[in-house]
C-alpha cells in the first residue's frame, strides 16, 4: 500500500502562483509513475501532469503546458506540482496519484493510490 497526501492548495487570484506537493508513505515510492490529476464540478478527472521514476519523462496536458512543472525527490517520496499564471478555469481539486508502471498513462483507471485530494481556486 501506497498513501499519498496532497498539500498546498488554496485561494489564489488569476495570474498567481501555487505549488501543490503530495508526500508518499507506506510501500516504497520507487517504481512509481506520478500523476497529478484535476476535476472541476461537473467535469471528469483527468490528468493534468505525470512523471515517470526516473524524472527523465513527463507529460504535460495541453492547458497547462507552459504554466505548471512537475518535479519529484524520490529521497523525499515526494512530488511536486508548481502551478504558475493561474487562470480560473485552473480551479478544481487536485489529486495526486501512483501507477505502478514504466510510462506515463493518461487513464486515470491505470492508477493504483489516489490522495484524498486538495482544492484549488483561482478568482477572476
Amino acid at each position: 500500500q501506497v498513501q499519498l497526501v496532497e498539500s498546498g492548495g488554496g485561494l489564489v487570484q488569476a495570474g498567481g502562483s501555487l505549488r501543490l506537493s503530495c508526500a508518499a508513505s507506506g510501500r516504497t515510492f520507487s517504481g512509481y509513475t506520478m500523476g497529478w490529476f484535476r476535476q472541476a464540478p461537473g467535469k471528469e478527472r483527468e490528468l493534468v501532469a505525470a512523471v515517470t521514476w526516473s524524472g527523465r519523462n513527463t507529460y504535460y496536458a495541453d492547458p497547462v503546458k507552459g504554466r505548471f512543472t512537475i518535479s519529484r525527490d524520490n529521497a523525499k517520496n515526494t512530488v511536486h506540482l508548481q502551478m504558475n499564471s493561474l487562470k480560473p478555469e485552473d480551479t478544481a481539486v487536485y489529486y495526486c496519484a501512483a501507477d505502478f508502471g514504466t510510462v506515463i498513462r493518461t487513464n486515470l483507471r491505470e492508477y493504483d493510490y489516489w490522495g484524498q485530494g486538495t482544492q484549488v481556486t483561482v478568482s477572476s
